[in-house]
C-alpha cells in the first residue's frame, strides 16, 4: 500500500475538466480532494494563471514510482507539452509526498522521482490546498520534519495572497469553468 499527496495543476484549455480528469483517472483511490484555487505563474515564464487543487491518493497494490507514472499518463491523455521549463502546460501533476505501506514516507534523490518534493515547501499553492485536506500535514524539508502550516507562515505574504480561493470544485460539474474566477 502507498499513500501519497499529488499537486495538480492546469492553465491551458479547459482548465477545470483538466484538473477533474484526474480525479476520475484515479478513481476509487482517490481519498480526499482539496478545493480549487486560482494561482498566478510560478517561475518567472509570462503566461495565464493556474487552477491548482491537492489530491490524496491511496492503493494497496501501488508504490511511490506508480503514482508518477500514472500521473504522466493523466498529462499525455491531457496533450501536455513540455518544451519551457515551468512553462504553460493543459495539466501538471506532481508528486509531493508518498508513504509506503509501514507509514514511513519514502525518500528519493532519483532525478526522475524526488520524494518528497524538493520546492513545495516554498510553494503556497501546494501548501494550502494540501492543508485543507490534510490540516496535520508534515513534509520533510532538508532531512528534517516540518508540519506543513508553519511551513505556509514562513513564506512572504505576498506568496500566501497569491492563492486565491475559486468557487470550482472537482467534485461535481457545477459552477462551470466559464464563470468567473
Amino acid at each position: 500500500m502507498s499513500r501519497a499527496v499529488l499537486s495538480i495543476g492546469s492553465n491551458l484549455g479547459d482548465r477545470l475538466a483538466h484538473l477533474r480528469s484526474v480525479v476520475e483517472g484515479f478513481g476509487p483511490r482517490v481519498v480526499a480532494v482539496s478545493p480549487v484555487y486560482s494561482t498566478a505563474p510560478w517561475g518567472g515564464v509570462e503566461q495565464d494563471d493556474y487552477l491548482n487543487a491537492i489530491v490524496l491518493v491511496d492503493d494497496p497494490e501501488l508504490g511511490c514510482r506508480d503514482w508518477l507514472h500514472r500521473g504522466w499518463q493523466l498529462e499525455q491523455a491531457a496533450d501536455r507539452v513540455r518544451e519551457v521549463r515551468w512553462g504553460a502546460r493543459t495539466l501538471d501533476v506532481d508528486v509531493i509526498w508518498c508513504a509506503e505501506a509501514d507509514g514511513v514516507a519514502c525518500r528519493s534523490t532519483d532525478a526522475e522521482l524526488t520524494l518528497p518534493h524538493p520546492q513545495a515547501h516554498n510553494r503556497a499553492f501546494v501548501l494550502i490546498p494540501w492543508l485543507d485536506v490534510e490540516p496535520d500535514a508534515i513534509i520533510e524539508v532538508d532531512g528534517t520534519p516540518r508540519r506543513v502550516r508553519e511551513l505556509l507562515d514562513g513564506l512572504d505574504a505576498a506568496e500566501r495572497a497569491g492563492v486565491r480561493p475559486t468557487e470550482f470544485s472537482l467534485a461535481s460539474a457545477e459552477p462551470s469553468e466559464g464563470a468567473s474566477s
